[in-house]
C-alpha cells in the first residue's frame, strides 16, 4: 500500500535562479479570508542539501527556508517597466 502512495508523490526540485513563492504560516488574530498566504516572488540563490533554499529579493537581504514552504512561481515577472508617451496634436 505504501508503494502505491509513494509512486504518486511528485518531487519538487529547485535550482538557483528559480522564482518561488513563500508560504506565510503565522497565525493571526483576525485572519482575512480572501488574503493569500503566499508572498513573493523571491529568487532562489542557493539550494542546500536536505531541502533548504536560500532566497532573496535584493543583494544583502538573504534568508534560508525549507523547501516545503515554497512553490514555483508561474506568473509574469515584472522586472522592467515600459513607459509609453502618447502626444496628442490638435487637427
Amino acid at each position: 500500500m505504501k508503494f502505491l502512495h509513494d509512486e504518486r508523490i511528485s518531487k519538487w526540485e529547485f535550482s538557483p535562479e528559480d522564482l518561488v513563492l513563500l508560504y506565510n504560516s503565522r497565525l493571526k488574530l483576525f485572519p482575512e479570508k480572501l488574503k493569500s498566504r503566499w508572498s513573493g516572488p523571491f529568487k532562489g540563490i542557493r539550494v542546500f542539501l536536505y531541502g533548504a533554499i536560500e532566497l532573496g529579493r535584493k543583494v544583502g537581504h538573504l534568508f534560508k527556508v525549507n523547501s516545503q514552504r515554497v512553490k514555483h512561481y508561474s506568473g509574469i515577472v515584472d522586472d522592467h517597466r515600459v513607459n509609453t508617451i502618447i502626444t496628442l496634436h490638435e487637427p
